[in-house]
């Protein structure tokens, strides 16, 4: 009896350790154009009115990650390896996790628009391969040599239609886009062997466009490790305007449990938006969209980020008006209050 009651305490104990122990989710922010804007003489300022270094600000706002952009071979030096290094190192001062968003491309790179890089452009298909892998491998190995550290990367961006057209697009050319995925995936094992990789589409409420992709990537025996999705309501109610902000997240909710079940692999929002000009709209989607991530999902989300939500001008979804944060953000901000997100 005594033996089955030390059992009992200790299973106990253990449970209530468990309980107590907060599951990480991730609070965090694309901020790749943080340096273009500081070169022409933008500075961020906090609520109080204080100017502040772009990441810094987003760790006061509650985030504790992260993700930059990387193309090929920018025409300036904005997005370019040298200049992630840059912002990576900031996140490295402040301990912030941190994503690499690898496009492939020399510039914007998503489901309307995948241009190959033009240094890459006229090589035969396998050399391709390596230009993308070399790539990676090379991008990476700079980071890792200032000692960063990086939690998650992406092998393209919004691939919903494939990547370096007409090579790998989809579905005309779906094993070359699992061959140029799966020589991401090895590149970024061998500099970073414990980061996870991340294949990434638009439109998370939509399992057609998930199911289609990951089959293909599945057939052709590629490998990835978290799905990352885009959510923007403002985008999706362009072309569904039937569809509420409810059954976005609804749906994304949905999809998310059934990629888990299907695929095995656990999804992440690395990237949503809403209008800066309807803020306190705004940030009720936030909210919710963070609050059903995090306690709708069964733990099979990892996080939500928001895209660049320091612009201000010239795009409809940041998040700032007069460089300063909007009510938008505090749905961050409450939010890693209540999910103690790890620091």
């Amino acid at each position: 009896m005594k033996i089955l009651l030390t059992a009992v305490l200790m299973l106990t104990l253990a449970l209530s350790s468990m309980a107590q122990k907060p599951r990480y989710f991730s609070l965090g922010a694309d901020i790749s154009g943080t340096t273009q804007s500081e070169s022409h003489g933008v500075r961020q300022r906090n609520a109080q009115g204080d100017t502040i270094e772009n990441t810094r600000l987003m760790k006061e706002l509650g985030m504790d990650g992260i993700r930059l952009r990387v193309w090929v071979n920018p025409k300036g030096v904005w997005s370019s390896p040298t200049d992630v290094l840059v912002m990576a190192l900031r996140a490295k001062e402040l301990g912030m996790d941190l994503m690499i968003d690898f496009h492939y491309s020399d510039w914007w790179a998503d489901p309307a628009k995948q241009y190959i890089p033009a240094a890459w452009a006229d090589l035969p298909f396998e050399q391709q391969v390596e230009a993308l892998r070399d790539h990676t491998r090379s991008t990476l190995q700079l980071l890792k040599n200032y000692g960063v550290d990086v939690r998650w990367v992406q092998v393209g961006n919004e691939t919903t239609n494939g990547m370096m057209w007409p090579v790998a697009n989809v579905p005309e050319h779906m094993e070359e886009y699992a061959i140029l995925s799966q020589a991401g995936y090895e590149a970024v094992k061998e500099v970073y062997p414990e980061a996870e990789v991340i294949v990434h589409l638009d439109n998370g409420w939509n399992p057609e466009i998930y199911n289609r992709m990951f089959d293909g990537l599945k057939k052709y025996g590629a490998k990835w490790d978290i799905i990352g999705m885009s959510v923007y309501p403002y985008w999706t109610q362009k072309d569904h305007p039937d569809f509420t902000e409810e059954k976005i997240i609804n749906d994304v909710v949905k999809n998310i449990n059934d990629l888990k079940a299907k695929y095995g692999t656990e999804s992440m929002i690395v990237e949503t938006g809403v209008e800066a000009a309807n803020p306190v709209p705004g940030k009720a989607f936030i909210a919710n969209l963070i609050d059903a991530m995090y306690n709708r999902t069964n733990g099979n989300c990892l996080g939500v980020y928001y895209w660049e939500p320091q612009i201000c001008g010239g795009y409809p979804l940041g998040a700032f008006q007069n460089d300063q944060p909007t009510v938008i953000m505090d749905a961050f901000t409450e939010a890693a209050a209540k999910i103690n997100p790890k620091k």
